[in-house]
């Protein structure tokens, strides 16, 4: 009995081994292909969810993974604090062993979430603007050119998904002197940041104000990961 108890010891620490050995081998495959894919000048940390793996290295099916892939510029953008989870991952394990370069790896749904700093914010609002936030506001501060005299405004600021990025655009205006502000000066505050070729394939679908700026989320479906 003893023996037997030794023997399951034993054998239980091997395969957690082997377990281990495992998902770092695939975790390492799936970062390169995803680098390469969509041509990521790191290779993202990848974390496969899920104890034990070699269960679902067997299936061939994932159920999460996640990447943090960190910081990367998209169209003149700079984005930081890039992540993306990965559900329902298809990867035949013996064809990461033995054709890795062949294997077709795909998630079959993809969410992810990048950050807009402040200072690309400010970078992209328009001449004589300063932005401030305080957290969960974004505020700005300039002046404008009413009838060739220059009145300091100040605004919050509301941001939305569009077509191509996020808007921002002045609400709560605060003008000296209670002058009100004709819609083409508001116009011109107003102002639009790109979010495109994001990796993964990922759909812009909202946005939220963060102390560090602005966290964009976003959604793909049926992602290939293989370049």
């Amino acid at each position: 009995m003893r023996k037997l108890v030794v023997f399951l010891i034993v054998l239980a620490v091997v395969l957690g081994v082997v377990d281990r050995v495992a998902v770092s081998g695939v975790e390492r495959e799936i970062a390169k292909q995803v680098a390469a894919q969509y041509k990521l000048s790191t290779q993202p940390t990848v974390t496969i969810s899920g104890i034990p793996f070699l269960t679902q290295a067997v299936g061939g099916r994932y159920d999460e993974i996640n990447l943090q892939i960190g910081s990367l510029t998209r169209k003149g953008v700079q984005l930081s604090g890039v992540t993306a989870t990965l559900y329902g991952v298809s990867a035949p394990l013996l064809d990461l062993i033995q054709r890795p370069s062949a294997a077709k790896i795909t998630a079959e749904r993809v969410t992810g979430a990048v950050t807009v700093p402040l200072s690309v914010i400010e970078q992209r609002a328009p001449k004589g603007v300063k932005l401030s936030g305080d957290g969960g506001t974004l505020k700005i501060a300039g002046e404008i050119n009413l009838r060739g005299v220059p009145v300091p405004l100040s605004a919050d600021l509301k941001v939305d998904v569009v077509k191509g990025g996020v808007r921002l655009a002045p609400v709560k205006v605060v003008v000296a002197g209670g002058i009100q502000v004709p819609p083409e000066a508001m116009r011109s505050m107003t102002y639009t940041i790109p979010v495109q070729g994001l990796p993964l394939g990922l759909r812009v679908t909202a946005v939220e104000i963060v102390p560090e700026g602005l966290r964009v989320t976003g959604e793909a479906n049926d992602v290939p990961l293989r370049a």
